[in-house]
């Protein structure tokens, strides 16, 4: 069990899945999880809905307005970032090539976040933490426990966020692909990246939300039996773990892994 109380800068801290059901995403990633809800209103007919493992937080979900859906906004989790100073971030990032989705503005009184695209196209969130600071629980079964950058362009997007966030880079061949695990500033591993190649080739730039799973296999075989569909199937990375990607009723995209060992 990994229960948090605070996260250091340029740390993942928080995941968030956009939707346009969010009835039956919750049907969908409590019965595949585990996780209760918790509803709070944030509008006329609008809900923040938590998710919870154990009674922690572990993420949260939210039914994207009509407006959005009828403009052709796909469902997808968001990954955030913690930092010391949205605004600060915000400005870094525009120095260092990034797109400005939304600056930093407040969310009531937990926190304050923005919306940033990397040089390369990729969205991610900034959050500036307040009354939350994020997860609760992280990197076991049923809690998000890596944040995958897929990208056209590593070397761009690596300088961007080694610039941003201060992260180090470990670049290993795994096959025929080669991967970068970003690290933070205490050496532990941040998140990782990888340029896709052959059929994957032509992805659109974005992160990829994991989640620790005791059974790869099993998990993404209820998966199925609850309405995902199968990505990539279950497929071994050697002295990680057994992983498989998956898209939810509504076809967001997330990862799920049977750790060898959690990350760091």
């Amino acid at each position: 069990m990994t229960e948090i109380t605070t996260y250091a800068p340029g740390t993942f801290c928080w995941v968030e899945l956009a939707t346009h059901d969010s009835k039956d995403a919750k049907r969908f990633y409590t019965g595949l999880f585990g996780w209760t809800h918790e509803d709070s209103p944030m509008g006329p007919d609008e809900y923040y809905t938590m998710l919870r493992l154990r009674g922690k937080d572990v993420g949260a979900l939210y039914q994207m307005r009509s407006e959005e859906q009828s403009a052709g906004a796909p469902p997808h989790w968001s990954s955030y970032v913690a930092v010391a100073s949205a605004d600060d971030s915000v400005a870094k990032a525009g120095e260092l090539g990034g797109t400005i989705g939304k600056g930093a503005f407040d969310v009531m009184d937990v926190g304050r976040m923005a919306i940033i695209q990397d040089p390369t196209g990729a969205a991610f969130c900034l959050w500036q933490a307040r009354r939350h600071y994020g997860a609760g629980v992280v990197n076991e079964p049923g809690a998000f426990c890596w944040n995958e950058l897929t990208t056209p362009d590593e070397r761009q997007a690596g300088e961007f966020y080694r610039g941003l966030f201060g992260w180090g880079a470990k670049v290993q061949e795994m096959g025929p692909m080669r991967y970068t695990t970003f690290t933070g500033q205490d050496g532990r591993p941040a998140a990782g990246m990888y340029q896709p190649s052959g059929e994957q080739a032509g992805m659109p730039p974005s992160w990829l939300v994991y989640f620790a799973v005791a059974d790869c296999d099993a998990s993404a075989s209820k998966g199925q039996e609850l309405g995902a569909a199968e990505v990539t199937p279950p497929a071994d990375i050697p002295g990680v773990g057994r992983f498989a990607i998956l898209a939810d009723p509504q076809g967001a995209m997330f990862g799920i892994i049977k750790l060898t060992m959690p990350p760091g």
